[in-house]
């Protein structure tokens, strides 16, 4: 059995020497903000002494692609492969009676902000937010589950504040509960396996279980464990849950609040929150995600953008292998798309295909699958090499746009995409782009015996 607890893989960074203990005391006001900001790229931090709280903060986990395939014991060349097969191959997860996220049990009245040591994030932003609780859900008319990721906002005391796209699928799920009368009962997890901050943001359809797709992803059912006062089930290896109620007519006016462009943004009105339960280990950590355009919060929607859309293009288009969504477009508007020898005009099918599945995305470009992805240097040579302008350049003015893009007009966007790949007879014997090398036998033979020079 995995263990299936966030716990194994900071026992892993700490064997490698990248885990940071911050021992000296830091505020959640802005402090743990500053300190992970300013080492976004390096080994992950673990707070010890947080204000007055008993739980340690944790952050800077999943800020490397390398970092995800690790806790998923994948090496990171892999890591596409195995969220793929994770969606394609999905295993349902598995109910367990004991559970230790419900080591401790909290019940009313409570104040959260007490219970946990939420940071407040930016100048701007009224009150701490949770970054990294995946909320779980049941659809009131199909009892289907939902897992995904909303930012959570302390309003005092056991109130929250959800801020929630209306297109996602939980404020769908949350408005059919409020015409049907009643709220919609959730459970929030805080302190999760990489597998189920992954699958929490696979783009998959209203009714799909992210559970299965974190089976998956672990190559086992996910322990889930029932709650002690909502009809959910939660991680049973979690750090942290909340239980409650999102209230679909309680809004609570958000002002300025992050987003991953990294600016404020202005969304109006979020969903106000009742918890009426909190449990969590004995030990409990408490895991953060920076919000805005860092690398954390970036990644995670690019590498489970990436596997949805490889997965979904291939269905249509055999030719495409790969679909890696660019860190540099904020995890979410840029991507590149590499395919074997695609027919003319299978490029601009793709892209329009892409941009029509995710509407996020604004910039993709298309490669041969000679030309890794991740590289920005191949990429730059692709395009100077295989794009020819006035027949390779896809411009799409007044496209729908998602409200997070920091360019939107009235929520249209002008899309492009950029086809750099060969042409038939290209790379061929003289041909135009055959590239130059010494005879393969020569070069295969110092290949396997390199060491020896």
């Amino acid at each position: 059995m995995t263990d299936q607890s966030m716990r194994s893989f900071l026992a892993a960074l700490e064997n490698k020497g990248e885990l940071h203990h911050v021992e000296r005391n830091v505020d959640t006001r802005f402090e743990i903000a500053s300190v992970l900001s300013l080492r976004e790229r390096g080994p992950a931090q673990l707070f010890t002494r947080v204000n007055d709280a008993t739980m340690s903060v944790v952050g800077n986990l999943y800020n490397d692609r390398g970092r995800f395939a690790c806790a998923l014991d994948v090496p990171r060349a892999g890591l596409d492969a195995l969220c793929v097969s994770a969606l394609e191959r999905p295993i349902a997860p598995k109910i367990v009676e004991d559970a230790p996220v419900q080591q401790i049990v909290h019940r009313q009245p409570l104040d959260i902000g007490s219970l946990l040591p939420v940071p407040h994030w930016f100048e701007r932003e009224a009150a701490p937010y949770i970054t990294a609780g995946v909320i779980v859900a049941k659809d009131p008319e199909t009892g289907r589950r939902n897992v995904s990721i909303a930012r959570l906002r302390l309003e005092g005391g056991n109130r929250l504040m959800a801020g929630i796209a209306k297109n996602h699928h939980l404020a769908r799920i949350a408005e059919k509960a409020h015409h049907r009368g009643h709220d919609l009962e959730i459970a929030v997890a805080i302190g999760n396996h990489a597998a189920v901050l992954l699958g929490s943001q696979m783009y998959v359809g209203l009714g799909d279980d992210e559970f299965d797709i974190v089976g998956g992803l672990l190559g086992e059912p996910v322990e889930l464990v029932k709650c002690k006062t909502v009809d959910l089930e939660v991680p049973a290896h979690a750090e942290i849950v909340l239980e409650g109620r999102l209230r679909p007519a309680d809004l609570i006016e958000e002002g300025a609040v992050s987003e991953f462009p990294g600016f404020y943004v202005y969304y109006g009105p979020g969903i106000g929150v009742e918890i009426g339960c909190v449990t969590h280990r004995a030990d409990a950590i408490y895991q953060a995600i920076l919000p805005g355009y860092a690398a954390e919060h970036c990644l995670l929607g690019a590498v489970a953008i990436g596997a949805t859309l490889t997965r979904d293009l291939q269905r249509s288009i055999p030719a495409v292998r790969r679909v890696f969504v660019a860190d540099g477009g904020m995890g979410r508007l840029h991507a590149i798309i590499t395919m074997h020898r695609p027919r003319l005009g299978e490029g601009k099918r793709a892209v329009i295909l892409a941009m029509g599945l995710v509407n996020l995305l604004k910039l993709v470009t298309v490669v041969e699958d000679d030309i890794d992805p991740e590289d920005p240097r191949q990429v730059e040579w692709s395009l100077a090499a295989r794009f020819r302008g006035h027949e390779d350049l896809l411009v799409l003015p007044g496209v729908r746009a998602d409200r997070c893009d920091p360019l939107h007009e009235d929520l249209v966007v002008t899309k492009i995409g950029m086809i750099a790949t060969t042409r038939p007879g290209d790379g061929e014997p003289g041909g135009r782009s055959e590239f130059v090398m010494p005879p393969r036998d020569v070069f295969e033979r110092i290949r396997q015996n390199l060491h020896l020079y």
